[in-house]
């Protein structure tokens, strides 16, 4: 397989995976933000593949959507090497995606997972971000917004994560991205609290 293929076979691994999902991690996350990732590659001059990969795979493993997060990355291992990725390239993806989350806190080592988790961030930014953090919210069982208990509820995710999330970008084409989505989640703030009487 060249690398085309491959990564056609794993856009099929991944809807497989994420093509049910409701939290917002879905296929069409992966599919955005693998878009995302090679456009920021091709301006940062990074390893295009390594990045539309890890993009793709990015949530594979994740303790939030698998029951087994290790068994899913030995599937993924397995399912890589069946496509005959290299050893070489499935060591880079694993690099690439191993630190992306934003609750581990972490910068990937490599800049293939610095635009990938750039690319991660900026979908969760702007119109997607905000029906994605809703969409999050419901699939946890979380109110909208409370006038008291506002701490659990998705409103309170905005100020916890998202409005911090264009300050953690690592690439200039990244950043540029994100401004005018994070003035749209402002301006969606507002008028959200404007609506809800305050």
């Amino acid at each position: 397989m060249n690398q085309t293929e491959q990564l056609s076979a794993i856009q099929d691994y991944c809807k497989e995976l994420f093509g049910k999902d409701s939290s917002g991690h879905d296929f069409f996350h992966l599919k955005r933000v693998a878009r995302l990732a090679r456009q920021i590659a091709v301006e940062e001059k990074a390893d295009t593949f390594i990045c539309v990969a890890g993009a793709w795979l990015h949530d594979v493993g994740d303790h939030k959507l698998f029951s087994d997060p290790d068994k899913a990355l030995r599937e993924l291992d397995d399912f890589l090497t069946a496509i005959r990725v290299s050893e070489v390239k499935i060591k880079a993806i694993h690099a690439a995606i191993e630190n992306i989350s934003f609750s581990k806190g972490k910068i990937p080592v490599t800049m293939e997972g610095k635009i990938i988790q750039d690319a991660d961030r900026i979908d969760a930014i702007g119109a997607i971000g905000i029906a994605r953090t809703f969409a999050y919210g419901g699939a946890k069982g979380r109110l909208m917004y409370h006038d008291v208990d506002k701490e659990s509820t998705s409103l309170q995710h905005f100020y916890d994560k998202i409005l911090h999330l264009k300050d953690t970008l690592h690439t200039n084409a990244a950043i540029a991205i994100a401004q005018q989505r994070h003035e749209f989640v402002e301006t969606f703030i507002a008028q959200f609290l404007e609506e809800w009487g305050y």
